[in-house]
């Protein structure tokens, strides 16, 4: 990427892991929650990464960046997390420069998402471009990529139907409760977490189970409390979990811990309880499944969910995939564009020497000069001058290296060697 001057690294990479090699509790090791990714990014910058990106779901943590070595962005995740840099190359995947480019399309535009079309990954990817900003860890590459899938995603979202239909991990924990729970509208059912998830849980919880027995616990009251709100819904303290888990018949835990919340000591020993985990790390202790009573189900084993809507949305791929071309063909002009970019601003500023010169010369001369009509008319001519020789340099046919060093030789310009960041 040298080349394309956006950056002072040679290539730019993605590393990462997702639900297709790592289990839920080897992706819970990598895990980064909001100020883990602060310290990252800290940490990177210390480093003199000058580029970078971090992503992490329910379903994959992915680091986006410039570096002269992928294990220069491993090493900087595995500081970060619990996992270790073996269990990391078990499982992970790495990308380079324009493949690295193209598995993010893919990732923010649900292609690669665990269940087709879910666009909840392109949030994520808005909140990790915004942290990095906040850390001044991105350049003209990041943003302009950021906005291109963004503009893909929505482009897709649009003009396809690739996400239509219910089908999320919210929705196919409710289809697996509804399918596996008799009489389910009776049934008292408990959510442990109001994120994200756990709010789209429950607006499916209540829009197909017809169940107004839902109790609502978050660690942060308030918080259940605006989802509660909504539907009427009862909200309890968090110090009342384990009474509330006693008289539960389903229990959906959706928090972001790092550890377990709930384990077998919460639980009734005799009661039947399903316990749904919606989290990465896994929030329910595997200690459950020593009670014979407690049914628990894990987020990887819903997502494995499939019905009509998912068969529809696959007719949609190529059209998904049409549109990411197009835009992908768009950002990848832009980048083509960066390699002349040195030469095109040198030119620029020989052009406005020759101004100043010749300007300062017919000032001397003329005594009705007019110096502001002339800044006005040469700085047109410079403008249309250095847009010609771009758009000469854009066009396919031409051979822009051999252009490039001809109008160096010309013009005789002199290339600053930094990187250009502009």
């Amino acid at each position: 990427m040298r080349n394309y001057h956006v950056s002072k690294h040679s290539s730019f990479y993605a590393i990462g892991l997702s639900y297709k090699k790592a289990d839920a509790h080897t992706r819970g090791k990598f895990s980064l929650d909001v100020p883990a990714i602060d310290a990252l990014m800290k940490n990177a910058k210390a480093q003199g990464t000058d580029g970078l990106l971090a992503i992490s779901t329910c379903n994959r943590t992915e680091l986006y960046g410039f570096a002269q070595h992928p294990y220069q962005l491993i090493k900087i995740l595995c500081d970060q997390t619990q996992g270790t840099v073996e269990e990391f190359q078990e499982v992970a995947y790495i990308y380079k420069n324009h493949n690295a480019i193209s598995h993010l399309f893919k990732v923010g535009t649900g292609l690669d998402s665990q269940i087709l079309g879910d666009f909840e990954i392109i949030s994520q990817i808005k909140q990790g471009f915004y942290r990095a900003k906040k850390h001044e860890m991105t350049n003209p590459f990041l943003e302009r990529l950021c906005n291109s899938v963004i503009q893909a995603s929505k482009r897709i979202k649009n003009e396809t139907e690739l996400s239509s239909g219910a089908t999320s991990v919210a929705f196919a924990s409710v289809r697996y409760i509804l399918d596996n729970v008799p009489s389910i509208s009776e049934k008292n059912i408990l959510l442990f977490g109001t994120g994200k998830i756990g709010r789209n849980t429950c607006e499916n919880l209540i829009k197909h189970s017809e169940n107004s027995h839902i109790t609502l616990i978050n660690r942060t009251r308030q918080k259940a409390e605006a989802v509660a709100g909504k539907f009427k819904l009862t909200v309890k303290d968090y110090a009342e979990l384990q009474p509330e888990i006693r008289k539960a018949d389903v229990l959906v835990v959706a928090t972001g811990a790092q550890l377990p919340t709930v384990s077998k000591a919460l639980i009734h020993p005799k009661k039947p309880l399903l316990i749904l985990d919606l989290s990465v790390p896994k929030n329910v202790s595997d200690d459950v499944l020593d009670l014979d009573n407690v049914s628990l189900v894990h987020l990887d084993q819903l997502s494995q969910v499939t019905d009509e809507t998912l068969e529809k949305r696959k007719e949609y791929i190529p059209s998904a995939e049409k549109i990411i071309s197009q835009v992908k063909n768009d950002f990848l002009k832009w980048l083509e564009s960066r390699k002349f970019a040195p030469v095109i601003n040198a030119l620029k500023e020989k052009l406005k020497v020759m101004k100043a010169e010749e300007i300062d010369f017919h000032s001397k001369k003329l005594n009705d000069f007019n110096q502001d009509q002339a800044e006005i008319i040469s700085d047109r001519i410079i403008q249309k001058i250095t847009k010609q020789f771009a758009n000469h340099l854009r066009q396919m046919d031409s051979d822009p290296e051999n252009s490039l060093a001809l109008i160096q030789e010309i013009f005789q310009l002199e290339i600053d060697s930094e990187w250009v960041k502009s």
